[in-house]
Formats: structure tokens, C-alpha cells, sequence
């Protein structure tokens, strides 16, 4: 599908696939085995300019576009997805958020470090109680001098261990739910701010997975994130951008899964002849690519659509619920046509199964994106 693609899409497209196939493929598995996470690989990402690939060069960013960070995403994680979701919170849901939302101030102030890679960035909405449900939240900022003094408990943050600068959303009107949500620029170190629990999980396993908790924590006035009380209409236009970052991930696993069976069929000999021979197999096969293709135009149709300055709300939906269903049955079906090998470790498509499986439910389960999509069908 490069004839969609710009000549300097195509060039990034290129440098990322060496990239990752060089840099990243030879450590995915044992980073994931071990749970390490890849900082020689996201400094040389820093390197490459991939931690800000879509933002200004004025704020430390590479000045391209969104369809190309889709694109670096997609083959980031075709060798590793847990890389891919740590380049896709920082940029998408913490990057993003300080670009479309702050002021002149917060940009110049936390940007460039950020675009840069210098330091990482995540996003705490999801609470122990509230999921998709944001305005059950608990946690409270209250006015307090010149300081917003947050509590509360924060979950499921990616990122978490890492990051130096996290997008923090707390009621500042407790009682009025989403009406009273505001949102935070808070940085690692206040006083009052700790990590949690970090969970243990089924997939993307070099990602850290943390709880965030404020006790008492006094953050200065102008770390308000755009409007009082407008935090929940960040959260929603940030998520929609993070979900063609997911969609990218789900891509990358899905062409692994389909690019490491072609190979396979092709080797391994049943019957005195490739298993590639067998309409069965060629069946899977074809029925793979259809679908990684059509998830890819959806994606690609999103972020094109956010480049033009477009609503693209239903689209984003779409394009996380096609590729995020579309990864989890390519890796079931590579397991399949790997047969007994392909439930071993010896194989990556059993990581790469596991690893699918969170795209349908993180930055809004798949329920939630057909509530989405048929929202927007019935305006």
C-alpha cells in the first residue's frame, strides 16, 4: 500500500522497518521473558527523532505527520509491541494532550524534553473503580492558595514506572462526574506522588504497568490543563488520537503473525511437501491479509483524517476496533498454522497472541468503540 504514501513516508516507512528489524527484533523476546524495559532501544528511538514524530521542530518534535507515526508505530511493534505502546502513550496520550491543550508556557516547558525523548510521559484516567465509566472517578484536586492539591488513587498506568510527566485527570467538583473532571500536568517527584502497584500481565511484558497515588499532593495552579472543569472533553479528544496509536500497535502484531507464517508454511514439510501447499493453509493465509489490509486503510483513513484537521471521532473507533479483533485473530490463526510449535516459546506467535489481546480493551474496550461508532451513525 506504499502508493497511499508520501515520498517521505515511504523513506520513514523504510528507516523504521531496518530499524526495528536490526535493533529490536534481536531482544524483543528475551526483554518480554525477563520484563525489561528497552531503554537502549527508546534512546535510539530518541535518536531517530521517533518519540515526537508528529509535533512542530519548534518543541523539539520531527515535524512530520500523523499517518507517518502510524506508521512507525505499526513497525515498531511488528517486532516488539510492548515498545510500540511505549512510544504510542508518550507521544499520543501525553505529548498530544500538552500540544492541542496548553498553554504557550506548559508547551515550551515540557515539550521539547518530551519530543525529544529525554523524559517519558503517560496518562492517568482509569481509577480501581472507573474504567470506562470516567465519572465515577475519585480522585480530587481542590483550590487550595496558588496550588491544586490532588488525592487519590490512579490504575493501569503504562508507562508508569518511567514516566517524568503524566497527564493526571481529578474532579475539581466532586458530585458533578464528567461535568466537574479537570485535567493536570503532574511531574514525577512532587511531593505526594508515588507508584503503586505494578501489575503482573498476561502480554506486552517490557511495559511497566503501574498505580499512581496522591496524597496531599500540591501542584502549582498553572499545571491546570486546559479549562476548570473541562478535563473529560481532553481526556476524550487525546484518546481519540491514542486509538489510532493502539490501531498502529494492533497492526504491527497482526503483520508478525502473518509475515512469520508465510515463512513457516513455507519451510515445514508434511506429507513430502511445504504445509503452503495445503488449501487450508492458503485459506488462513488469504483470509490474514484481508483483514490486516482492510484494518490497515481504516487506520490509515483515521490519521489522515486527524492530519486534515477533520472530525475523526467514529473513524479513530473503527480503525482500534478493526485492527485491535484483526490482531487477535491473526495470531490465533499463525498459532494455528504453526501447529503444535506454535504454543511452544520456541515461536513468537504465542507472544504475539498474548500481546493482542490488550488491544481490544485498553485506551476504550471495543465495547465502548461501538458505542462510539453507533453515536456517531445516530447524530
Amino acid at each position: 500500500m506504499d502508493y497511499l504514501l508520501t515520498d517521505e513516508q515511504k523513506m520513514l516507512n523504510e528507516m523504521v522497518s531496518k530499524f526495528a528489524k536490526e535493533e529490536i527484533g534481536p531482544v524483543a523476546r528475551e526483554n518480554q521473558e525477563k520484563g525489561v524495559f528497552p531503554w537502549e532501544i527508546i534512546k535510539k528511538a530518541s535518536e531517530l527523532g521517533l518519540m515526537g514524530i508528529a509535533y512542530p521542530p519548534e518543541y523539539g518534535g520531527a515535524g512530520m505527520d500523523y499517518v507517518s507515526y502510524m506508521l512507525a508505530v505499526e513497525k515498531i511493534s511488528r517486532y516488539c509491541a510492548s515498545t510500540g505502546v511505549i512510544i504510542s502513550a508518550h507521544s499520543s496520550l501525553c505529548i498530544d494532550p500538552i500540544f492541542r491543550f496548553g498553554t504557550e508556557d506548559q508547551k515550551k516547558k515540557y515539550l521539547p524534553a518530551l519530543c525529544t525523548g529525554e523524559k517519558i510521559g503517560s496518562f492517568a484516567l482509569t481509577e480501581p473503580g472507573s474504567g470506562s465509566d470516567s465519572g465515577a472517578a475519585k480522585t480530587t484536586a481542590k483550590s487550595v492558595g496558588d496550588r491544586w492539591v490532588l488525592n487519590g488513587t490512579k490504575h493501569f498506568i503504562t508507562n508508569g514506572e518511567e514516566s517524568q510527566v503524566c497527564i493526571v485527570f481529578a474532579l475539581t467538583e466532586p458530585g458533578k462526574k464528567t461535568h466537574g473532571l479537570s485535567a493536570f500536568i503532574v511531574e514525577k517527584g512532587t511531593p505526594g506522588f508515588s507508584v503503586g502497584k505494578h501489575e503482573k500481565k498476561l502480554g506486552i511484558n517490557s511495559t511497566s504497568t503501574t498505580e499512581f497515588i496522591f496524597e496531599e499532593c500540591a501542584i502549582p495552579k498553572g499545571n491546570l490543563l486546559g479549562d476548570l472543569n473541562k478535563g473529560f472533553k481532553v481526556a476524550m479528544v487525546t484518546l481519540d488520537g491514542g486509538r489510532l496509536g493502539i490501531g498502529a500497535q494492533a497492526l504491527g502484531i497482526a503483520l508478525a503473525s502473518i509475515e512469520d507464517s508465510i515463512k513457516f508454511s513455507k519451510e515445514r514439510e508434511q506429507f513430502d511437501q511445504p504445509i503452503s501447499n495445503f488449501q487450508a493453509i492458503q485459506w488462513m493465509l488469504a483470509e490474514m491479509a484481508t483483514e490486516y489490509e482492510a484494518a490497515w486503510l481504516l487506520n490509515y483513513r483515521g490519521s489522515l483524517m486527524k492530519d486534515k484537521g477533520l472530525p475523526y471521532s467514529k473513524e479513530a473507533a473503527m480503525a482500534k476496533l478493526k485492527a485491535s479483533e484483526t490482531a487477535s485473530f491473526c495470531a490465533a490463526k499463525a498459532i494455528q498454522i504453526h501447529g503444535g510449535y506454535g504454543y511452544t516459546k520456541e515461536f513468537d506467535v504465542e507472544r504475539y497472541l498474548r500481546d493482542a489481546k490488550i488491544t481490544e480493551i485498553y485506551e476504550g474496550t471495543n465495547e465502548i468503540m461501538r458505542v462510539v461508532i453507533a453515536a456517531n451513525l445516530l447524530k
